[in-house]
C-alpha cells in the first residue's frame, strides 16, 4: 500500500511541476488521460532514479565531494530530462523543454514536494 501512496505522491509532484514551472508541459486536455500519464511518468521517474542514481553516485562520488553535493542538482535535472525523453518514446504527452531552468527546477520541486509528502506516510516498520 505504501508503494501506491508514494507513486501517487510522485504523480502529484509531477503535476505540480507542470502547473508551476514554465517548460514542463502535460499536453492533453482529458483529465483521465492526464492522470494516467502522470502515473506512468511517475513510474518511469522512479525506475530511472532507482537504477541510475546509485550508479551515478558511485561513479561520480569525487564530484559530489568536490562540489559539496551541488552536483546533485545537475544529476537530478539530467535524470528529469531523461524521464521526459523516455516518456516521449512512449508517446506520452509529458515534455520538459530544456535542461536549465525547466529540468533542474522541476527535479528540485518534485524532490522537495515528494519528500515533504512522504514524511506524512508512515513506514511499514512503524
Amino acid at each position: 500500500m505504501g508503494l501506491i501512496i508514494r507513486l501517487l505522491i510522485t504523480a502529484f509532484s509531477l503535476w505540480l511541476a507542470t502547473v508551476l514551472i514554465d517548460g514542463i508541459e502535460l499536453t492533453t486536455d482529458s483529465v483521465s488521460e492526464q492522470i494516467i500519464t502522470l502515473l506512468i511518468v511517475a513510474v518511469i521517474f522512479g525506475v530511472i532514479n532507482a537504477v541510475l542514481r546509485p550508479i551515478i553516485k558511485v561513479v561520480g562520488c569525487g564530484l559530489y565531494v568536490l562540489t559539496l553535493g551541488l552536483i546533485a542538482l545537475i544529476v537530478n535535472g539530467a535524470l528529469f530530462l531523461l524521464t521526459s525523453w523516455v516518456a516521449d518514446q512512449f508517446d506520452l504527452p509529458f515534455h520538459v523543454d530544456n535542461f536549465w531552468p525547466s529540468a533542474v527546477l522541476g527535479a528540485l520541486l518534485v524532490g522537495v514536494v515528494s519528500w515533504l509528502l512522504n514524511m506524512l506516510v508512515p513506514d511499514s516498520n512503524d
